[in-house]
């Protein structure tokens, strides 16, 4: 009973909110920011390879939108490197940002559109689940965590996107349909193989499609697993006889901080065993 309570109470909490709280804003605003950023370096993109009417440019983004064309690709990877695609060589000679940049940046349409469908999808209904505060930690640590993880197990790879970010917070989510299993028909006999295939779906997409870095989903899709048990919301009864949510930032804040110093302090040993030094 105090199972399906606590399910219940997680789902209709932003619907308790008023005003811009009750919106996803902070989902909202990510893929503002990371479409900016695609539309940005497609530009740049066009530009290096000689486009410089509104024609052109769009003509170029238009060849490219599916599959990068063979005379682009130099362009656009120099380009995706110069705003901060996960580079080891550059990493390790201190540009440390690339562990969060690569997160806003994308190759393509088919690329950013896809990750993007994905965000919000999932985005919208974890933000009101968790919360704006949670659900920024939880995006940004694991999407931090799956470049770290590219890093040390695919050095030689560029890589960006936001996959490894969005496969966080199905790691999360499943942990909440985890703790809260006996809320669903039959004790989540079906809810929780059903994540198990989805999720084994989407990495083995990464077994048989080039350039995808599932090292990068994998490194997202743990830490989301881990933050989840950590942050997402069970409600338990007080001593007043209210539901109160025992996993809120309130209550774990220190939890946060440590997970953030956490996240840091991995990067950088991940630069050391990278290096040696």
């Amino acid at each position: 009973m105090h199972t399906r309570l606590s399910y219940h109470a997680a789902l209709d909490q932003h619907r308790m909110q008023r005003g811009l709280s009750r919106i996803s804003w902070a989902t909202w605003a990510i893929v503002a920011v990371t479409m900016v950023m695609w539309c940005f370096t497609a530009y740049e993109t066009a530009l290096v390879v000689g486009a410089h009417t509104l024609h052109d440019i769009l003509a170029n983004v238009l060849a490219n939108a599916i599959n990068v064309q063979p005379k682009d690709n130099d362009a656009l990877s120099g380009v995706l490197i110069t705003y901060g695609a996960k580079d080891n060589d550059l990493i390790v000679h201190g540009q440390y940002w690339r562990f969060v940049a690569p997160i806003f940046l994308h190759v393509n349409a088919l690329h950013v559109g896809l990750n993007m469908l994905n965000l919000v999808v999932m985005g919208v209904f974890v933000e009101r689940l968790v919360g704006h505060l949670r659900f920024l930690l939880i995006y940004l640590v694991t999407g931090v965590v799956g470049i770290i993880a590219s890093f040390y197990f695919a050095p030689q790879d560029i890589s960006v996107g936001a996959s490894g970010a969005i496969f966080g917070l199905v790691g999360a989510y499943s942990m909440f349909v985890l703790m809260h299993r006996h809320a669903f028909r039959g004790g989540g006999i079906f809810a929780v193989p059903w994540l198990v295939a989805v999720i084994g779906l989407n990495l083995s997409i990464g077994l048989f499609v080039q350039n995808v870095d599932n090292y990068a989903h994998l490194g997202g899709l743990i830490s989301g697993c881990l933050l989840g048990w950590w942050f997402a919301p069970l409600y338990r009864l007080s001593d007043t006889h209210a539901f109160v949510d025992m996993h809120s930032l309130s209550r774990r804040w220190f939890l946060a901080v440590l997970t953030i110093a956490g996240t840091l302090a991995l990067a950088l040993l991940s630069v050391y065993l990278q290096t040696g030094r």
